[in-house]
């Protein structure tokens, strides 16, 4: 979101809330003004007074209708609007104020303090109830100060005298009624700070139920892949049990025949039976979870030795070859374990569950054993040298590069920019996604390498449209973990952007949300700090699908948050997937920030992102990830239509 666009936003906001407290007040302030505009109708130019009046009076109507008119969100009100309305509350202020003038005119001291507490009630006023409102705070103190100075000119020109016995009668009815307004707007003031607090609680509780929505499978309450994840990462960090961390990857064997034969309720009393049952044996300090289908997780510290893994494991298979009564039936299912440790080398989650993962893939295919641990002698490199140096020469012969889907306006269906998305124009093979190489990159601990070829590619493109006078908008580049976690990695991005400093406001680094909470968190934090400084957008990918919490939302910086694509698939099929994409709009809203829903894919999913408050989105809907010369004929294209309305 631009500066403008921010400045924007505030005004918007700032104006829905003071039309409120507007008509709130309407009868506090007509009943205030009609004592000081008889007091000076009786010392001043009554011509005078009643023109007041009627300023008074037309803004207010002007104020009514404008507020009759107003949308329901803020996003809606007009730039008009906003100046209309603005210079309307102005004039108002100004015209309150103005009695102010006409008494210290007069040369009588009692009417000169009654003229100098008025103001000084009204800025109190303005002051305590706008005082989270800013720019509308200080555009209302303007008239005051110039009131002021104009009412001191005016004292200092006039001869004042005692007054008479009536005049202090006057300016201490005055101070009753300032001092009366004051104490009335500090309750109003602490009912508002009642109803922010309300408000906050029911924001924090809410964020709670969502974090627990995205954290847990809704069928048997088990946690999900990506909680199950940061659990067992946080068993490997604690170290308090001692001994070795084992994770069990669970697939069930015979259980498509039950939802087939008997019915899925069938099944899925099945699923929650045999959640019950590794959520008994992982106790108080081991961890299950569903990975959805018929796949598990399970996961225990304190192990002294992979034997007592492998007992462990046997355990488990036998409890989940128990028996399990449904209607009066006794139903069976089998399964495949496979066990990944600690110790063995790599200590990170992502290789234990990976090891775990490969150890479960033999226990299927073998017929002599369902529980296998996993030794890194017995299970071959998945990728080799060989591997290595074809992608290696890939990189060199720019096969690998980016193509670029659109990211658009969903109301308009308008370009706002792309994501860059790595494909492989091989040789044999022919276009490769990103599943058939990214694994093999990560595996031979080449993402550097491809990140820096990728990186420089972007930029270059986007230096070119630019010299072509084309706007791209802006351009995605997604960022992995050991970039921003190392200092190598900073100084490479921080060298391309020095090459191509022309292309950084167009630029975007897209970001995972669970990088935060690794280990070299603090640092990436730094990193993500210095990139923003530069220009630089940050974008908070596949959001909703693994934060450990998203209380730490405030902590982060960022400019723009995706919501992931599993999300927009369960818009009008699963009520949660629409709960909690309301949710995740609610929450970038209340963070300032822009939102983009991945994953539009058809016409009922972009009409619901509308209705939901989404404005940008991309997907298939839109278009596929195309070449640079494709892209550039859309934007030429844009750029010589008039803007139209999505169909």
């Amino acid at each position: 979101m631009t500066q403008a666009e921010t400045l924007l936003d505030t005004l918007q906001n700032e104006l829905m809330l003071v039309m409120q407290v507007s008509m709130r007040d309407l009868f506090k302030r007509l009943t205030s003004i009609l004592p000081m505009l008889m007091i000076c109708y009786m010392v001043s130019d009554p011509f005078l007074v009643f023109l007041l009046a009627a300023v008074i009076l037309l803004t207010e109507v002007i104020l009514r209708v404008c507020t009759s008119i107003l949308p329901e969100h803020p996003s809606e009100i007009s730039i008009a609007l906003i100046l209309v309305m603005w210079t309307t509350n102005s004039v108002s202020t100004f015209a309150y104020l103005a009695p102010a003038i006409l008494l210290t005119m007069q040369p009588s001291v009692p009417l000169l303090l009654t003229g100098f507490v008025w103001v000084f009630g009204v800025s109190v006023y303005i002051t305590n109830t706008f005082t989270a409102l800013p720019y509308y705070n200080w555009s209302q103190l303007v008239p005051g100060f110039l009131v002021v100075v104009i009412s001191m000119v005016t004292a200092n020109q006039s001869g004042h005298v005692a007054g008479a016995a009536w005049e202090w009668w006057m300016a201490a009815g005055i101070m009753v009624i300032y001092g009366s307004n004051t104490v009335q707007t500090l309750i109003m003031q602490k009912a508002t700070q009642t109803a922010l607090n309300a408000a906050r609680q029911e924001a924090n509780a809410r964020l709670a139920a969502l974090e627990k929505l995205t954290r847990r499978d809704s069928l048997t309450g088990l946690l999900n892949r990506r909680a199950f994840e940061d659990k067992v990462a946080a068993l490997i960090q604690s170290r308090a049990y001692g001994g070795q961390v084992a994770v069990f990857l669970i697939d069930l064997d015979r259980f498509k025949p039950i939802n087939d034969s008997y019915s899925h309720d069938a099944g899925d009393q099945v699923l929650v039976t045999l959640a019950q049952r590794l959520t008994e044996a992982a106790g108080d300090i081991g961890v299950a979870a569903r990975f959805g289908g018929d796949e598990f997780a399970f996961a225990k510290p304190g192990l002294r030795s992979a034997q007592e893994a492998e007992a462990l494991g046997a355990a488990l298979l036998a409890s989940i070859e128990e028996p399990i009564v449904y209607e009066g039936r006794k139903l069976r299912v089998g399964a495949s374990l496979g066990i990944g440790m600690t110790g063995m080398g790599n200590n990170q989650v992502d290789a234990i569950c990976a090891a775990a993962d490969q150890a479960m893939y033999r226990a299927k295919t073998d017929t002599g054993t369902k529980v296998i641990l996993y030794h890194k002698e017995d299970f071959a490199p998945r990728v080799t040298l060989q591997d290595r140096a074809c992608i290696i020469d890939a990189l060199e012969k720019g096969q690998i590069g980016p193509h670029y889907q659109p990211k658009v306006n969903l109301r308009t269906g308008c370009l706002t920019g792309f994501e860059a998305l790595a494909r492989w124009d091989h040789p044999e093979r022919g276009l490769l996604l990103p599943g058939r190489f990214l694994p093999q990159i990560d595996e031979l601990g080449l993402q550097g390498d491809f990140l820096n070829h990728m990186a420089e590619a972007v930029l270059s493109d986007v230096t070119g449209l630019l010299a072509e006078g084309l706007n791209p908008g802006q351009v995605s580049i997604n960022v992995p973990e050991v970039t921003l976690a190392t200092y190598s990695g900073r100084q490479d991005l921080d060298r391309l952007l020095e090459k191509f400093a022309g292309a950084k406001p167009f630029i975007t680094f897209e970001i995972t949300e669970d990088v935060f909470i690794t280990r070299a968190g603090d640092f990436i934090q730094e990193s993500i700090s210095h990139f923003r400084a530069q220009g630089v957008r940050i974008s908070l990918d596949d959001f909703g699908t693994g934060f450990a919490s998203f209380q730490h939302l405030r902590e982060l910086e960022f400019d723009e948050l995706k919501i992931d694509t599993s999300f927009v698939a369960g818009l009008g099929i699963d009520p949660s997937a629409e709960v909690l994409v309301e949710g995740f709009l609610s929450i970038a809203k209340g963070l300032g920030v822009d939102v983009i829903a991945e994953g539009v894919e058809t016409d009922a999913q972009r009409n619901r992102l509308l209705e939901l408050g989404a404005h940008f989105g991309q997907g298939w809907r839109f278009g596929r990830a195309i070449p640079l010369d494709e892209a550039r004929v859309r934007m030429i294209a844009e750029q010589l239509s008039p803007p139209r309305i999505a169909g």
